[in-house]
């Protein structure tokens, strides 16, 4: 194998590589050596084929085999003893692949980006903020209200039924006069405005009184689940027994029962600890930007021209769905990318070099554990479909990547934090929100 380079530009490399056809005959013959003894064929023993007769059966299909192989050596080879690493799948072209034949030397291009040498960074010399919160007794009582509206009761009144309110009914459903099975219930609690019937259901029965007889007349959505139903219009004779309004619950023991715990102080306890945790994780967001920007200054190294590319075009694009809402494919004109788009892409691609090689340095790994709740977590968007999602996750290196990527920052984030010369400030939950407001903004 003779490997010559053709291009060291910035981090730009080409090498033409040449497979003398010696070293692939060699090589298939190898092949059809191993074969041999478990090849049947008529008129032959098993493992008593002919060599020549072997090699005019399968060599050709052999001698791709062959050649791929001898390629894919090759660039391991190389990469191995250069230190390289590819930025991206390196692009590798046969020379006059269309007027090759059996007995010629195989010469390939091969042509990549390589990742650029990442320069130690002193993290213990690095200076962060961290703000700290904590929760106010206003802040506490709000959650507590919020809760108690949350767990409402509902006291009967007096007069017509509005939007919120409860409604206490016997109902019998009929379509074509006839009564259906399920569309008929007694004392059933109904809140006006939630949406849990058929639409057009709730709505007319606000302004009802207790005691009424009221009809109502719904069509059923043409995907209903029960399809000698869906599409039809039924009747659904109501008589309303109650109506009552909303009542907050009351803030005691017996809400903070229903919430799973012991008493109203434990409750609170729980909501503190709660409010807190939010304005943790809002602040280590903001802290982490803070080390993001720390790490920006403290290091220059030439960019892979193709990542920052892919980023400046991957930028444009999610700005222009932001801006286009309502374009939700991708059947839409070329999106050009501007300075700024490239800009950003380029801070973007330093970083992520910078903090992969910052956790390969740390040996940070991402645990089974961590990545099975991660797949755990994303397959709860598709209720009912977890099964699904798991396997399809199981089959798509890309969407593990995916997965992976964020797990594996926030853990060299941490790294890189216990490393750094960090001290606390106690703020405001205004001063917090301001700080995470100027995060959106940039």
């Amino acid at each position: 194998m003779q490997v010559t380079e053709t291009l060291n530009e910035g981090l730009k490399r080409g090498y033409q590589i040449t497979l003398p056809a010696s070293e692939l005959d060699a090589k298939v013959n190898e092949k059809l050596a191993e074969a041999q003894p478990q090849v049947e064929m008529k008129g032959f023993r098993k493992g008593k084929v002919p060599m020549a007769l072997l090699k005019k059966q399968f060599g050709p299909r052999i001698l791709g085999e062959a050649m791929q192989e001898a390629v894919d050596g090759a660039m391991s080879e190389h990469f191995e003893q250069t230190g390289d690493k590819p930025a991206t799948q390196p692009d590798v072209q046969m020379v006059d692949g269309e007027n090759w034949k059996e007995g010629d030397d195989v010469v390939v291009n091969m042509n990549y980006e390589a990742l650029p040498e990442i320069p130690e960074v002193e993290l213990k010399g690095i200076t962060l903020e961290k703000l700290v919160v904590k929760a106010e007794e206003s802040d506490v009582d709000e959650a507590l209200q919020n809760l108690a509206e949350n767990a409402q009761d509902f006291d009967a009144k007096d007069g017509a039924a509005e939007d919120g309110d409860q409604v206490v009914m016997d109902f019998v459903g009929k379509v074509d006069g006839e009564a259906f099975e399920g569309g008929s219930a007694e004392d059933y609690p109904l809140v006006l405005g939630s949406n849990s019937f058929i639409p057009g259901f709730e709505e007319q029965l606000v302004g009802a009184t207790a005691g009424e007889e009221k009809s109502v007349t719904v069509t059923f959505p043409a995907e209903y689940g029960a399809e000698h139903l869906a599409g039809k219009e039924a009747t659904f004779d109501c008589t309303i027994k109650e109506v009552k309004a909303p009542v907050a619950a009351k803030i005691d023991d017996e809400l903070a029962k229903k919430y799973g715990s012991d008493d109203l102080a434990a409750l609170r306890q729980q909501v503190v600890e709660r409010l807190e945790a939010e304005y943790s994780g809002a602040a280590r967001a903001v802290m982490k930007r803070q080390l993001l920007d720390e790490l920006d200054k403290a290091v220059s190294f030439d960019l892979p021209p193709s990542l920052v590319e892919a980023e400046a075009k991957q930028i444009a694009h999610q700005l222009w769905h932001e801006e286009n809402p309502d374009v939700q494919g991708h059947d839409h004109p070329e999106i050009e990318t501007t300075e700024e788009h490239t800009k950003l892409a380029e801070r973007r691609v330093r970083l992520g070099l910078l903090l992969a090689e910052l956790g390969q340095r740390a040996e940070v790994e991402v645990t089974d554990a961590e990545m099975t709740q991660a797949i755990m977590n994303q397959a709860r968007q598709y209720p009912g479909q977890e099964r699904q999602f798991f396997e399809f996750v199981q089959q798509n290196e890309q969407m593990r990547q995916q997965l992976r990527a964020p797990i594996f920052e926030d853990k060299v984030v941490d790294y890189v934090f216990e490393l750094a010369d960090v001290s606390e400030k106690e703020v405001s939950k205004d001063d917090l929100q301001k700080a995470v407001e100027k995060l959106e903004e940039e």
